[in-house]
């Protein structure tokens, strides 16, 4: 008696152990991310998993106990062959794996899985067959939407009308689009494995390679402009953009480079600087004309008169004056021409007081201003300003600006003259309160023969020969100026 309780409380024991076994089996297989069926030698399916029930929304009293071919709609049975295939792994041992199958519950979308089948051995005897579906209709849609930006991208890439190349990080050319073969003359297979800065002109492959380097170090290379060496031994000029690619660990992985062919640019610019060079040369021979043609049409009518031989002697001398005069003014002009034709003739400099060439410049102005009743302020520093220069130049400058302004003023106004000492720099402000200027006429005051002043009293080149002169002491000359309120100039020189 006492050996059957034991007997049966083992017999307990060893069933309760394999309810919580199969328990736990149970749960580990609702766990599972994919769809998991158990299959006996009847193609009937013994168990199925949660996620298989929800995916092809059936209950399990209409899963389990079911053959398979009843399960599955039949077009997918035939056309995967699943029932041979099931009873060739019960009879031969022989799995599948890795086979893609389209599937579709009712009243549900499409679904593409990969499955196995997997038999399960017991004592040399397959006992059931394991049926494992991977759902992958997300990740096979990811892949075409993947491969499909892809090739996009390659399309734009390609028919891009700049070059567009990627290398590796030491510069290697990996990818070469068709723009890059059409400027280069070499095609993908020539160029790819090759470092970029081998095509580049020899006079920038050092630049290249640092820039390069920097790239490494996760900085793209910014803009640069380097000529490509042509298959055909021609330079091309480009200008590059280049930037890093970067992995999901933000390491620099590559390198991309966009350049522009900039041969067309190069001809437009050279052209339209031809054409702006013709046009200045039009214009200043057009005012060298007529700022010459005055005097010597003077000159011509007093020497026809001197040929009549008029007895006058009074008349002999005033027209011998206006000989003189009008030989005096063209020579003046001529002058003017050779000084600012000339900017880059260095004369000797010296060391001297800015502020005592602006005095001497406003002491030789001082009559003007008070025959129009301008009153003239100053506001200059307590101590010397020391500049480099050449004193009768610069002199000329300012006499020049301060007559320009005093010509702004014809009836009364303000003149004012600052002078400040600005870290390495010197800067003269001369300011009027006249009449000012339109945007339009202040970009062309430097230019040569441009004037505002009544014909006969002005040449047009003061200002430009101001700048000229600016430029030999290597300062700046800037206006501003409002229409009707005032302009101002302000000359910047360095300090000595």
């Amino acid at each position: 008696m006492g050996d059957r309780r034991v007997a049966f409380a083992a017999a307990e024991h060893a069933g309760g152990e394999a309810g919580r076994y199969e328990k736990l089996y149970s749960m580990l297989l609702d766990a599972i991310p994919s769809s998991v069926l158990l299959i006996d030698r009847q193609t009937r399916i013994v168990s199925a998993n949660r996620n298989f029930i929800e995916k092809a929304q059936r209950s399990e009293s209409e899963t389990v106990g079911h053959r398979i071919d009843t399960v599955f709609p039949p077009a997918i049975v035939q056309h995967m062959d699943l029932v041979e295939r099931i009873r060739s792994a019960f009879e031969d041992h022989t799995g599948t794996k890795g086979e893609r199958m389209i599937y579709r519950a009712p009243g549900l979308a499409t679904r593409i899985y990969y499955y196995s089948i997997i038999p399960f051995l017991w004592q040399g005897t397959v006992k059931h067959v394991m049926l494992l579906l991977e759902d992958v209709t997300e990740q096979v849609r990811l892949g075409e939407e993947a491969r499909r930006a892809e090739g996009h991208l390659a399309s734009v890439v390609e028919s891009a009308s700049d070059i567009v190349l990627s290398t590796d990080i030491d510069g290697r050319i990996l990818t070469w689009n068709a723009a890059a073969e059409r400027v280069s003359g070499y095609a993908l297979r020539e160029a790819e494995g090759r470092k970029f800065f081998e095509l580049c002109a020899p006079r920038h492959r050092a630049e290249v390679q640092q820039a390069f380097g920097r790239a490494r170090s996760g900085n793209g290379f910014g803009m640069a402009e380097w000529e490509l060496a042509t298959k055909a031994g021609s330079l091309v000029p480009v200008s590059w953009v280049g930037s890093v690619m970067k992995d999901d660990q933000a390491r620099v992985v590559a390198v991309v480079a966009v350049g522009r062919d900039l041969t067309e640019r190069r001809k437009f610019e050279a052209q339209l600087l031809q054409s702006q060079k013709l046009a200045a040369l039009g214009v200043l021979a057009g005012g060298i004309a007529h700022e010459i043609r005055n005097p010597l049409s003077v000159s011509s009518s007093a020497a026809q008169f001197l040929l009549e031989d008029p007895n006058d002697p009074e008349f002999r001398r005033e027209c011998a004056a206006k000989i003189l005069a009008g030989i005096e003014r063209a020579a003046r002009i001529i002058e003017n021409l050779l000084r600012f034709a000339r900017p880059g003739a260095q004369p000797e400099m010296v060391r001297l007081d800015l502020m005592a060439v602006i005095r001497d410049a406003m002491t030789l102005a001082a009559t003007q201003a008070a025959i129009q009743h301008v009153n003239i302020e100053t506001e200059f520093p307590g101590d010397s300003v020391q500049v480099s220069g050449v004193p009768s130049l610069l002199q000329q400058v300012f006499l020049n600006l301060l007559l320009n302004a005093l010509g702004a003023m014809p009836v009364a106004g303000l003149l004012r003259v600052t002078v400040d000492a600005v870290d390495a720099e010197a800067h003269v402000r001369i300011s009027d309160t006249g009449c000012g200027m339109p945007a339009w006429e202040m970009e062309k005051i430097f230019d040569p023969f441009y004037t505002t002043r009544p014909v006969g009293q002005g040449t047009g080149l003061g200002l430009s020969i101001c700048y000229s002169i600016v430029q030999q002491h290597f300062g700046v000359i800037e206006v501003e100026s409002v229409e009707g309120e005032g302009s101002t100039f302000t000359v910047r020189l360095p300090r000595a």
